[in-house]
């Protein structure tokens, strides 16, 4: 299960009830306590359905309800007043569908971002330092590609020289925008910290999915959060490598 899936999964979760016995809510569940990003997607999401709930608690019960309803099982035992049962029926539809036109406007709407190469860049870096893990740990160039691509994700990119002698651990994708980014994975040849599994990072995403992606050329170095990074243009596809250290750090897999 991937990040797109368990969104789509709970998004008929409702926090508090008993959708959390359900399998593959419990899966989507444990999988956003290891991914920030999706943690961050279900507190929204639950948080939203707090807000919905609310509105419900809010709504004032209309006076002299409980004697209409009275009067009106009253006429239905005796097979009479058929017309006012009708009429009551239709009003509870009504108010009914008025709920649901109307609670879209009652939830909070936090705009998606942008899709900058900026958000980009940020989007990915997050995901590198998160506790992630490989969708394929292999270090068969071939078997990466051939992955990538039977799950649509960008595949048929080209490795700087710099990069095809580094050490290769897997890959995994990511979601942007409407589309994939590929993550391969690799490591620098340095120590690793206990539980980590790699320390060098390259995102491939459609150059069209970047509303201001790079001109090609020479990779532009720059730090974004905690690591030392590179970006350029290829072609339809757009490079993002990022490792930690400083600019010589990341030169020699260019």
């Amino acid at each position: 299960m991937n990040v797109n899936e368990a969104k789509n999964i709970l998004l008929l979760y409702r926090p508090g009830t008993a959708d959390a016995e359900d399998p593959q809510i419990t899966a989507a569940l444990a999988l956003a306590k290891s991914d920030p990003e999706l943690a961050r997607w279900l507190e929204e999401h639950c948080a939203r359905q707090e807000t919905l709930r609310a509105k419900f608690r809010q709504i004032t019960v209309p006076a002299g309800l409980k004697e209409q309803i009275i009067s009106e099982q009253k006429a239905f035992l005796r097979r009479t007043a058929r017309r006012e049962r009708i009429v009551a029926v239709a009003m509870v539809a009504v108010i009914v569908l008025s709920l649901i036109v109307l609670s879209p406007f009652w939830l909070p709407h936090r705009p998606a971002a942008d899709n900058t190469l900026s958000n980009y860049e940020n989007q990915m870096v997050r995901v590198a330092l998160s506790g992630y893990e490989m969708d394929l740990k292999t270090n068969d160039p071939v078997q990466v590609q051939a992955y990538l691509a039977n799950y649509r994700a960008p595949s048929d990119y080209v490795l700087p020289a710099g990069l095809q002698k580094a050490m290769l651990t897997g890959c995994a994708m990511e979601g942007w925008q409407k589309t994939k980014a590929s993550m391969i994975c690799f490591r620098t040849g340095r120590p690793l910290p206990t539980g980590q599994q790699n320390d060098l990072w390259l995102f491939v995403v459609d150059r069209d999915s970047l509303k201001d992606a790079p001109p090609e050329g020479a990779p532009q170095i720059a730090t974004v959060n905690r690591l030392i990074t590179a970006v350029w243009t290829r072609g339809d596809k757009v490079y993002f490598l990022g490792t930690k250290g400083d600019a010589q750090a990341i030169q020699q897999f260019l």
